[in-house]
C-alpha cells in the first residue's frame, strides 16, 4: 500500500544518509542567470504570492512535496548521482527561479548546462526524526532556485530514495513520473541501457501557452460569465466546507491529516456497475455522494464544488515534470427528493462541463470581475477541493507496493479542507488535509462517516435516499470511523 501523508509521518528506519543538491558552482550560475520573459503559471504565480505575504511565518509556509520509494540491493552511488542529475537538466521546470515582489514574479532561467548535483555523506542519522528535519532544513523554499533536493538511505538488502521538491516544480502527476522516472534512471545507469523514456515536453512554453491564451480572455468570453455566474449564485464567494473547522481568523492553524479506507478492489467495482447504470463513470458518483453528505449534514440544496483538472494538452506534457493543473467548478442543483442515482447523473454532467473551464483559470477570472459583479473573494483565496486519481493508469503503478512508496507533504497553514480518493487496483483510499483543530477532527470524521454511509448503501441497495437535512448538525450520531 502507498503511504501517504505529511513527512512528520514519515518513519525512515536510520541508516547511511547520503543527499544530492547543486553544486555551489551551480547556485552562483543561478543567481546570476537572466531574465526570461516567460512568466509563471497562473497557479505558481498565486503560489509565489501566498509565499511572499506569509514570508514572516515561523514555519515553511510553501508546500514541500516528497516522494519517497526503495531499490532492492546495495546502492550504486555513481550510478544515482547520474540518475538524480538526468532528471534534473531533462525538465526545464527545474531550471526557473523567480523574484517576486508585491508587484509580482519574474522568472530567471538557469543554463542548463551550469547545473549539476553533487553528493554529501551525512553519516547515519540517530533516527527518524533527524532525517525528516534534515531533509526539510535542506530543501529551500520557493524563493531559491535550488527549492529541491534527493537522497538516499543505505539499508543491507535495499536503500531508500527521496526526492522532495517545492510544490513550485511539481503536482501529482509529477510525482508519479518521479517515482517512474528516478527508478528507470538508476537501472539505466547500472545496466548501460539506454533510456526508454518519453522525451518531456516544456513546462516553459505550456506557462507561455497558457497566458497567451488567457491574455486573450475578456469579459465576453463564454467561460469566463461562466465562471463569474457560479459564483454569483454561490453568494459571490467559493464554497466552504460544509462543517465547523475552528480555525483561527487571525493566527496560522497547521495543517493536520486523516486517512480512511473507502472500499476494497471488489467494493469499488460494485460502485462502478452502481455508476455505469445510470450511465455515468466513477467521478459522477465522488460528486453525488459529496452533494448527498452536504445536503444531509448542512441543509445545502445545491451543489459546488472544485476539483483540479490537469491541463497538460501534448505528449510531451504528459511526460514533464511541473505544475501543470487548473482547478474546476462541478455545479448542481439537487432538486426536491434527491438520490445518488440521480444524483451521480447530474454531477456526471457538471464535472463534464466544469471541465470545458480547465483553461480558464479563476485566477484570471478575478483579474477581469468588476466591483458590481459582486464577487468578494479575496487574494491568497482557498477553497475545498476533492481530487480523485485513478493511481491504475498512473505508470509503474503495478510496482508501488513492492516498492514502498510513500508521497508526503509538509505540515504547513490549512484554511479549508483538502480531500484526496485514491483509487488503486485492490483498495480505494481517502486523505484529508484541513486545519489542526479538535473541531476539524470532529468534523472530518462525521463528514466521512457519511460518505460511507452514502457508498454502503449504493453497494447493498443500488441507491442512496437521504433523510431530510437537521437543524443542528454536530447533532448527529457519529459511526465508528477507523483511520488508516
Amino acid at each position: 500500500m502507498v503511504a501517504f501523508g505529511l513527512i512528520d509521518e514519515w518513519k525512515p528506519a536510520p541508516g547511511p544518509l547520503t543527499t544530492w543538491s547543486p553544486t555551489a558552482a551551480s547556485r552562483a550560475a543561478a543567481a546570476a542567470a537572466p531574465v526570461h520573459p516567460a512568466p509563471p503559471s497562473h497557479i505558481q504565480q498565486a503560489y509565489l504570492e501566498a509565499a511572499y505575504r506569509n514570508r514572516g511565518s515561523s514555519f515553511r509556509f510553501s508546500r514541500l512535496c516528497l516522494v519517497t520509494f526503495k531499490i532492492e540491493g546495495a546502492l550504486d552511488r555513481t550510478a544515482m548521482g547520474r540518475a538524480f542529475n538526468t532528471f534534473v537538466t531533462r525538465h526545464d521546470s527545474f531550471r526557473s527561479w523567480f523574484s517576486t515582489t508585491a508587484e509580482g514574479s519574474t522568472r530567471h532561467l538557469v543554463d542548463v548546462a551550469d547545473i549539476a548535483l553533487e553528493a554529501t555523506d551525512f553519516g547515519t542519522p540517530a533516527d527518524s526524526e533527524a532525517i525528516r528535519r534534515h531533509v526539510q532544513d535542506s530543501t529551500p523554499g520557493p524563493e531559491s532556485w535550488d527549492c529541491f533536493s534527493f537522497g538516499t538511505i543505505e539499508h543491507d538488502d535495499h536503500f531508500v530514495v527521496y526526492a522532495a521538491v517545492d510544490h513550485l516544480d511539481t503536482d501529482g502527476i509529477s510525482q508519479a513520473l518521479t517515482y517512474y522516472e528516478l527508478r528507470q534512471l538508476y537501472r539505466n545507469a547500472v545496466t548501460g541501457e539506454s533510456d526508454g523514456l518519453f522525451t518531456p515536453g516544456s513546462y516553459l512554453e505550456y506557462c507561455q501557452r497558457e497566458r497567451l491564451e488567457s491574455d486573450a480572455t475578456t469579459l465576453e468570453s463564454p467561460a469566463v460569465r461562466t465562471w463569474i455566474d457560479l459564483v454569483t449564485d454561490n453568494g459571490g464567494d467559493l464554497p466552504t466546507f460544509p462543517l465547523p473547522l475552528g480555525r483561527s481568523s487571525v493566527d496560522y492553524t497547521r495543517t493536520s491529516h486523516s486517512s480512511f479506507p473507502l472500499f476494497d478492489g471488489a467494493t469499488a467495482r460494485a460502485v462502478d456497475e452502481a455508476c455505469a447504470a445510470v450511465g455515468v463513470k466513477f467521478i459522477g458518483g465522488i460528486f453525488a455522494a459529496a452533494a448527498l453528505a452536504e445536503y444531509e449534514l448542512a441543509g445545502r440544496g445545491s451543489y459546488l464544488g472544485l476539483t483540479p483538472k490537469s491541463t497538460r494538452a501534448t505528449p510531451g506534457e504528459f511526460a514533464s515534470i511541473g505544475w501543470y493543473s487548473s482547478l474546476i467548478p462541478v455545479q448542481f442543483d439537487l432538486g426536491e427528493q434527491p438520490t445518488f442515482r440521480t444524483l451521480a447523473v447530474l454531477a456526471q454532467e457538471a464535472f463534464d462541463s466544469g471541465k470545458l473551464l480547465a483553461n480558464t483559470s479563476y485566477h484570471r477570472v478575478l483579474e477581469l470581475a468588476l466591483p458590481e459583479h459582486g464577487i468578494t473573494t479575496q487574494p491568497g483565496w482557498t477553497a475545498p477541493m476533492i481530487s480523485y486519481v485513478d493511481v491504475r493508469k498512473l505508470p509503474g503503478e503495478a510496482e508501488l507496493d513492492a516498492a514502498g512508496a510513500g508521497l508526503y507533504g509538509n505540515r504547513g497553514s490549512s484554511e479549508e479542507v483538502f480531500m484526496w480518493i485514491n483509487r488503486f487496483e485492490d483498495h480505494t483510499g481517502v486523505e484529508f488535509l484541513y486545519p489542526g483543530t479538535d473541531e476539524a477532527d470532529r468534523s472530518i470524521d462525521l463528514y466521512f462517516s457519511k460518505i460511507s454511509e452514502i457508498y454502503a448503501a449504493v453497494v447493498d441497495k443500488g441507491d442512496y435516499i437521504p433523510q431530510p437535512p437537521e437543524a443542528h448538525v454536530l447533532a448527529h450520531e457519529l459511526s465508528d470511523v477507523s483511520r488508516v
